[in-house]
């Protein structure tokens, strides 16, 4: 095998994928690659990590898989199916086309990329904790990094379709010379160019200087404070951080041990390089002190509040220097270190999500030494959120969306009635093995002293091991599982005690307006945000009702409802009445919703139009219903399709996206579906462009991204 070779991109891409989310769009110079046929993907019960091939027997001993070589942008060895006809004929054949792609726990797996600030905490944590960086994901990562730079002024954007920003700029130019690029490479030279421009490093949000200083080329005191005595806090307190959105009091935690050890790497000689590079002024010469609060109008999405900017102003003047007891650090520090440990014992170190994990990773460094079990746990796990592509290796906004893909995919054979089909139905069952095993059986040691939600019963997005209850993703996956067990021939492997278990949590969740939030319940005010420090995102303090995860838990109980219509009877009508109260409150008066977990109104609207027609409210029944189709009609486009921007979740206004988008125009058939709407020349239309795009193999090629979280990313 040839380990490495010169590559022109040029030679993974498809004809038909020249889109920003399809294929490299960035400076493409023929550049040094690994060999794509020596990736493999390994999936152990869910938990996926890619692996090279180092040489040819190992790569014959392990055959890459068609799954592999669909994910690489490989050619497959799969033959051209008959041109579908029927929307029946189009769907059996991308049910062919994806059970190639099934993984041997039965479960599907996929890129869940697009945010481009979550590789630099991972390349930094490995370089100030000595962790060695194999070389073909070195190799991979600059490789995709280069893919995506911006090809007119050199920088990168908070996600692949995103503007230039300093935190995109910043970080991602350190990590291509922590990754071995040369300052001098002409990528580099335009990328330090933008950042100039952009007035350099010192302008980047609180995160990015946050990973500068742990890097050691910013000084601590241009971070604004992060005290970990917040976490002492009584829990009746408003602002105590368990009231937090869980991603950001998961960040917060330890990143406010990091920012209390005041830690940083040891000067290098090339982090002294990097102290010139990505500043305008001699580094010697900044007054770090003066910066805390200088940002980039790019990346000042979300300002720091007038309340926020005080409170910073007299933590660092008063509290910090005169305040803040020695003692007091010291049972702040021993406290949040040990909520951190909690977080690593009850994930077995998988973590929530890639941001909070590699600074997990770095305070058990700090704390425990580089040669502890939580260090080496750590360092095995940072595999688990790595993607590998045709553009080379990224970082996942998750460690993936096995249990989330796998419910969604039965769900689809099930509408379409193939599930029985002889063909397809050893596939069904070896998901629902899957779904078996991703059933959270319990709930964490001392759930209130780690401020988790109840999870028994409870699947998580990706894997068990991760073990985070998500309203959405337990829902799409109880109704798979019953609408696929009482089917004749299919095992009963999820016994009824264990989908009531998953009812019963499903009830916790409810928030006083009748909605679901994500994680757990709504804690705090919406005032809150008051507070954010982030600047590059919105709606990021507390949990929020969403229209997706209320309707997503409104079918499952409602679902649950013919399976076991005695059991808790009258708190699921309850609970179903409260949460299409909701949804018929949030609908805006231009007949739309705001989605957050998918680009936009479409994706909202499709859910809300699903939940009141749970309840007989459809286009010829209900006002709510016939605004909400007539919004949907009124965005499609010439040819049928529709096509919304990632900026409708920035502005909150629904934004055209230039070209329709084969996703986005099957969230609106659906939801017009739904809602029964009598005038089938629309539908057909969508479904017509849906058929059109559908690639000889039966998939689709991807198109423009799919979803934005908390307004910006």
């Amino acid at each position: 095998m040839v380990y490495l070779k010169q590559l022109n991109l040029k030679d993974f891409t498809h004809p038909n994928e020249k889109t920003a989310n399809g294929i490299s769009t960035g400076i493409v110079d023929e550049d040094e690659c690994t060999d794509l046929y020596g990736w493999r993907l390994l999936d152990e019960l869910g938990r996926q990590t890619w692996h090279y091939m180092h040489t040819d027997e190992n790569a014959k001993a392990w055959p890459q898989s068609i799954a592999d070589k669909h994910h690489l942008g490989l050619p497959l060895p799969l033959p051209d199916l008959s041109p579908a006809v029927t929307p029946l004929q189009c769907a059996t054949n991308a049910f062919s086309f994806f059970s190639h792609l099934q993984l041997p726990p039965g479960n599907w797996a996929c890129e869940y990329g697009g945010p481009l600030f979550l590789m630099p905490g991972l390349v930094i944590t490995w370089y100030v904790t000595e962790t060695p960086i194999p070389e073909p994901i070195a190799i991979e990562m600059k490789r995709y990094l280069f893919a995506r730079q911006n090809p007119e002024d050199g920088g990168w954007g908070l996600h692949i379709e995103g503007e230039s920003s300093v935190f995109g700029t910043a970080l991602n130019y350190v990590t291509l010379r922590l990754l071995g690029a040369d300052e001098e490479d002409r990528r580099m030279i335009k990328a330090r160019g933008k950042l100039h421009r952009l007035g350099g490093a010192v302008n980047g949000p609180h995160w990015a200087k946050f990973w500068l200083s742990v890097l050691g080329v910013m000084g601590w005191e241009a971070v604004n404070p992060v005290p970990p005595e917040l976490w002492l806090l009584p829990d009746w307190v408003p602002v105590a951080p368990w009231r937090w959105w869980i991603h950001m009091r998961q960040v917060f935690l330890p990143m406010s041990y990091i920012w209390s050890k005041k830690w940083a790497y040891p000067l290098t000689e090339l982090t002294r390089q990097l102290r010139e590079e990505l500043y305008t002024q001699p580094y010697s010469s900044i007054n770090f002190a003066a910066h805390r609060n200088t940002i980039s109008d790019k990346d000042n999405y979300h300002p720091k509040s007038r309340i926020l900017r005080p409170i910073n102003w007299m933590l660092v003047n008063i509290w910090n220097p005169y305040l803040r007891t020695q003692s007091l650090i010291d049972c702040a520090e021993r406290w949040a270190f040990d909520l951190i440990r909690r977080e690593d014992e009850n994930t077995d170190y998988s973590n929530l999500g890639p941001v909070s994990g590699p600074m997990n990773f770095l305070a058990c460094y700090i704390e425990h030494g580089a040669d502890s079990y939580s260090v080496k746990r750590h360092r095995e796990r940072m595999h688990d959120f790595l993607w590998m592509k045709d553009e080379g290796m990224l970082m996942n906004g998750t460690n993936g969306v096995q249990t989330w893909d796998t419910s969604f995919l039965i769900q689809a054979a099930l509408e379409c009635d193939i599930a029985s089909n002889p063909n397809w139905k050893p596939s069904l069952i070896k998901a629902l093995e899957f779904l078996d095993n991703q059933q959270i059986r319990e709930d964490v040691p001392e759930t209130s002293v780690c401020y988790r939600h109840r999870r028994k019963g409870a699947w998580s997005f990706s894997t068990k091991e991760q073990g985070y209850t998500v309203s959405d993703t337990t829902s799409e996956a109880l109704k798979a599982v019953i609408l696929l067990q009482r089917l004749p021939g299919f095992p009963k492997l999820v016994s009824d005690e264990r989908i009531k278990d998953a009812v019963d949590t499903l009830l916790t969740m409810q928030n006083a307006s009748g909605g679901f939030a994500s994680y757990e319940n709504i804690r705090g005010s919406k005032h809150l945000e008051y507070l954010n420090s982030a600047e590059v995102f919105g709606r990021i303090m507390v949990e929020y009702d969403y229209p997706e995860c209320t309707t997503a838990v409104v079918t499952a109980l409602s679902l649950f409802s013919t399976h076991d219509p005695e059991y808790r009877k009258a708190d699921i009508a309850r609970t179903l009445d409260g949460a299409v109260k909701y949804v018929r409150n949030a609908q805006r008066p231009d007949g739309s919703w705001y989605g957050s977990w998918g680009i936009c109104f479409t994706y909202a609207g499709m859910f809300a139009l699903e939940s009141l027609a749970s309840v007989g409210e459809i286009y010829q029944s209900s006002d709510r219903a016939r605004r909400a189709c007539e919004f949907f009609l009124a965005k499609q486009k010439e040819d049928g399709g529709w096509g919304e921007s990632y900026k409708s979740c920035e502005t909150c206004q629904y934004q055209q996206h230039a070209n329709s988008q084969v996703v986005q125009t099957c969230w609106a058939v659906i939801g017009l579906m739904h809602a029964e709407y009598p005038d089938q020349d629309p539908i057909a239309r969508g479904i017509k462009l849906v058929m059109s795009r559908q690639l000889p193999q039966g998939g689709w090629a991807q198109e423009a991204i799919e979803g934005v979280f908390n307004k910006s990313w």
